[in-house]
Order: C-alpha cells, then structure tokens, then sequence
C-alpha cells in the first residue's frame, strides 16, 4: 500500500525545513508527468506570487521601492517558470 503523505525537504543553504503533503492531493495538482517537487515547487511559487501582489497592491499605505521592486522581480519569475504572467494565470492583474 503507497503511502498517505509524502515528506518534502525544503533547503535554502544551510537552513532546512520539511513538510508532510498528501500524495492524492499532489497527483490531483499535478501536470502531466510532473513530480512531487515540482507540483510543491509550482504551489510555492504560485503562494510567493499572491502574497507579493496582496503586500503591493492592496495593503495599506505606503510600500516600500525595495519592496515593490521585490514584488516585480516575483511577478518576472512567475512568468519564467509558468509562461504566463501572474494576471494572465489568474485573471488578476492590475
């Protein structure tokens, strides 16, 4: 019997952290042939991107150039890894 959950080791340099994800849950979002890592890759991705938008675009007050710079740097790497820019995606943009 296959497992329920599958564990995912998250590494950025020396620092590291791990999840514990349903696989049904990740052969549901998968694309095709796309493997655990890149389907938690693509929801990391997607979770960067609106929470970069929400700051920039519908906080309150001021944000910050290094912030929205920051924000446009995330929206650029969307669009790299997906083809499609975040408003295209998700029917969001401003």
């Amino acid at each position: 019997m296959a497992s329920e959950t599958v564990t995912v080791q998250l590494t950025v340099g020396d620092e590291d952290d791990s999840i514990e994800v349903p696989t049904t849950l990740l052969d549901i979002l998968s694309e095709g042939d796309e493997t655990a890592p890149e389907v938690v890759g693509d929801i990391a991705m997607l979770g960067i991107a609106q929470q970069a938008h929400g700051v920039v675009h519908h906080g309150h007050g001021e944000v910050d150039e290094a912030v929205e710079a920051a924000e446009s740097l995330a929206m650029e790497l969307f669009e790299e890894r997906f083809g499609r820019s975040f408003g295209e995606m998700t029917g969001h943009d401003h």
